[in-house]
């Protein structure tokens, strides 16, 4: 048996076999059914039971061209995402269901595939116990935290530049999520084996894709699954803390970014690694993920001759927040993202460094809220303003939904 596929199939294994009546429930992937107030419909013989959300993002977001050139590079006035989910079961409430489908150009990666992906989620779940569940479709993976939360749980208007270069998105295949307790410790453990490919993929090449996280939380659960949306808005009268970790293996995927992104000259393999912590008191919230991506030779030629590549490096994103008037729904949030690549790509990738402020007015906690942002991006490691590739941005966004 392949070496690299052990510790994958061992995660599986357990998580099978090893079952306690005493766990913590998981709140992340799995369908939104139980306490549900929004739109929904169950059958006459409870048989049947479905549930509609929706959510969008109305945004403004503005480029200057460069460091010391206050003039508009880009302007970015749209819909970023508008998206319909669906969760439900059939038959009965152990054998339930997701949905959700996308309908702006950005959430269906169109200019990466040239293909409109409507569909973001649609996977099936069986549960085991309450503790304990598999799934079996196409939903998120168990990456990094930032990734794994909602893009409408987060406390700026976009995830940070270090998830965008090395988080592992969506894939089809098979999932277990397992939530036990060791001794009063909540623990999650999440294994995949998926295609590797994303949701363009059509057929299965010879490769795919494994990967592992486990997350523990050493000082208790978080008030109404705090440890999956960012900003302390339940403002925690003790301090909460959830360290996570994992490794995902794509075996010879075609695409830059492995499920995601253009396509490779040929296949290439990616091993990556992330590490994350979460820690909320009193409306003080602070978040740091560590993202690595090793590529044994990252540079491809296309069928043009054309050099195409992955990105092979690691990066470090910082987030530190606070709620300064919980009556209000007012928040102050400080990011600072740093992504530096590998000797082997050094030509044709930069050392960028990302410092962010945002301020949020929260009405309806994650669900209707305003964002204000302003950036300032730099290059090379050099924050003088005149340096080459260096530019300030912000961002005007409003999130609402059910």
């Amino acid at each position: 048996m392949n070496k690299t596929l052990l510790p994958f199939l061992t995660i599986l294994v357990l998580l099978v076999t090893t079952l306690n009546a005493l766990a913590q429930r998981e709140s992340d992937e799995r369908p939104t059914i139980e306490n549900f107030k929004g739109i929904q419909y169950a059958g006459d013989d409870s048989t049947f039971y479905i549930n509609f959300r929706f959510r969008m993002q109305s945004r403004l977001k503005y480029t200057s061209a460069s460091g010391n050139d206050f003039s508009a590079e880009s302007l970015e006035a749209r819909i970023r995402r508008l998206r319909l989910r669906m969760d439900g079961y059939i038959y009965n409430p152990k054998l339930s269901y997701s949905i959700q489908l996308g309908f702006t150009r950005g959430d269906q990666d169109y200019d990466d595939t040239d293909v409109p992906n409507l569909v973001r989620d649609a996977v099936i779940f069986y549960n085991f116990t309450d503790n304990f569940y598999m799934a079996f479709g196409l939903n998120k993976l168990p990456g990094n935290r930032q990734r794994v939360n909602s893009s409408g749980e987060l406390q700026f208007a976009e995830r940070s530049l270090v998830n965008a270069t090395f988080n592992v998105d969506r894939d089809f295949g098979i999932k277990a999520y397992y939530s036990p307790k060791i001794g009063s410790v909540p623990v999650h453990f999440k294994g995949a084996i998926t295609t590797g490919e994303g949701r363009v993929a059509n057929m299965t090449d010879d490769g795919l894709a494994y990967t592992g996280r486990a997350e523990f939380l050493p000082l208790g659960a978080f008030t109404n699954g705090g440890d999956y949306y960012e900003g302390d808005l339940e403002y925690e009268e003790t301090p909460k803390l959830s360290i996570g970790g994992g490794y995902s293996f794509n075996d010879r995927t075609t695409r830059v970014h492995g499920q995601t992104g253009g396509y490779l000259g040929a296949p290439l393999t990616l091993k990556t690694s992330f590490y994350d912590a979460i820690l909320k008191y009193r409306g003080w919230a602070y978040q740091v993920e560590y993202m690595k991506r090793a590529v044994d030779d990252p540079i491809t030629v296309d069928e043009e001759g054309e050099p195409t590549h992955a990105f092979k490096g690691q990066g470090v994103n910082q987030q530190l927040s606070y709620v300064i008037n919980r009556e209000a729904g007012y928040e102050l949030a400080g990011r600072y993202t740093w992504i530096k690549p590998h000797d082997d790509i050094r030509a044709l990738e930069a050392q960028t460094d990302v410092i962010e402020l945002g301020l949020t007015k929260y009405f309806r906690a994650h669900r209707l809220k305003l964002q204000l942002n302003a950036h300032y991006q730099v290059a090379d490691g050099i924050y003088r303003t005149d340096h080459l590739d260096n530019h300030w941005g912000g961002t005007f966004q409003i999130e609402l939904g059910i």
